[in-house]
């Protein structure tokens, strides 16, 4: 079987996505040490690896074809329509899913970043908010973000293999974080360690959390 795979072709557009989201992502992630850099630069080859298979080459369902035998009647460029054998109904469930979580990633990014901002800027511990929820809600954000495009939308060899580095580095720098703050506020943060889970809030909280993430309060507007 020799299946002709649609490819869009689209590399102005992929141009396009890659600086837009790129833009986005350093807006709200601007980083400071080396350590944030190689998280930065991971996620940045996700990104540059997601859209230029979404609308250039799509490099996964080429090498699954050509290598790896892949026998559909329908190959499509997005991996679930090809496996699960929808065609563009199956693509068209994925994309629309994987856009509502990452939207949801997007507002938890966002809004954790500029309520940590604020309480950066008056010098205090910030544990309202997204904060009473996780620790960490601007990359528990990211995670979600890059789960819904990478994973449920457009996942791709390069996007299911970076995702877990993504999550493994965020985490450690996590961790570093949490370390000078518990030097900066002491007992008062390793109290709030203990209340108040690192990214994964818990079952209950989490239609909370995610109707936290949408609100439009004067108090968190763009600094």
């Amino acid at each position: 079987m020799d299946p002709t795979i649609t490819n869009p072709g689209a590399w102005g557009l992929a141009i396009i996505f890659i600086v837009v989201v790129s833009w986005f992502f350093y807006r709200y992630f601007a980083p400071d040490s080396w350590r944030e850099w190689v998280g930065a630069g991971v996620v940045q080859a996700f990104i540059i690896a997601l859209y230029a298979e979404m609308y250039g080459f799509p490099l996964t369902i080429y090498l699954l074809v050509r290598f790896f035998g892949l026998d559909r009647e329908y190959v499509s460029t997005n991996l679930w329509s090809t496996l699960i054998g929808f065609g563009e109904t199956g693509m068209f469930v994925s994309m629309l899913l994987g856009y509502a979580v990452a939207f949801v990633g997007i507002g938890l990014f966002a809004q954790g970043w500029r309520q940590v901002y604020h309480a950066r800027q008056d010098d205090r511990l910030v544990t309202d908010g997204l904060y009473r929820y996780v620790r960490h809600p601007q990359y528990t954000g990211l995670f979600i973000a890059l789960f819904g495009e990478g994973i449920i939308h457009w996942p791709t060899i390069f996007s299911v293999a970076l995702f877990p580095l993504v999550v493994v580095i965020f985490t450690w720098l996590a961790r570093r974080e949490e370390h000078d703050m518990v030097d900066t506020f002491g007992d008062d943060y390793r109290t709030y360690q203990r209340k108040v889970p690192m990214f994964i809030p818990r079952w209950e909280q989490w239609r909370d959390l995610v109707a936290e993430s949408r609100s439009s309060s004067d108090d968190f507007k763009d600094p």
